[in-house]
């Protein structure tokens, strides 16, 4: 059996419940731009650190650019691989991305083979502010 004593005002009613509810959304945004690299022999040995750029275009609401590195970006590369970046061109907040890069042998040829770790493994990576590569 249960009992149970309260002290009430007499002729009070009791508040009503009140349930709320929310959502939040993430929006996902495909996207994907070509970088075409024309005369690849003439930009080797452009030095180490040096980079083509591809022009800025959008995705997911925010300027993004390629950055191609003939001879690499590291001094510890001594000019024997390339390097690919992308880079955040916008300004704002903190921006999270999954993205992918590849590149393609054109000579048909398939000699050079592309080792690449991409973020789809770990999870999105944070763009923290303007100019911003991995």
């Amino acid at each position: 059996m249960f009992s149970s004593s309260s002290s009430s005002l007499s002729g009070s009613t009791p508040t009503p419940t009140t349930t709320t509810t929310s959502t939040s959304m993430t929006e996902t945004v495909n996207g994907s731009h070509l970088f075409n690299i024309s005369g690849y022999p003439l930009l080797k040995g452009i030095g180490i650190g040096n980079s083509v750029a591809s022009d800025t275009f959008t995705a997911g609401g925010y300027s993004w650019a390629i950055y191609f590195y003939p001879d690499g970006n590291n001094v510890q590369d001594n000019a024997t691989y390339v390097s690919l970046f992308i880079g955040l061109a916008s300004e704002g907040t903190d921006v999270r991305a999954l993205f992918e890069l590849k590149l393609l042998d054109q000579s048909g040829k398939e000699r050079h083979k592309v080792y690449f770790d991409t973020q789809f493994d770990r999870g999105p990576y944070t763009f923290r502010k303007r100019g911003q590569m991995w």
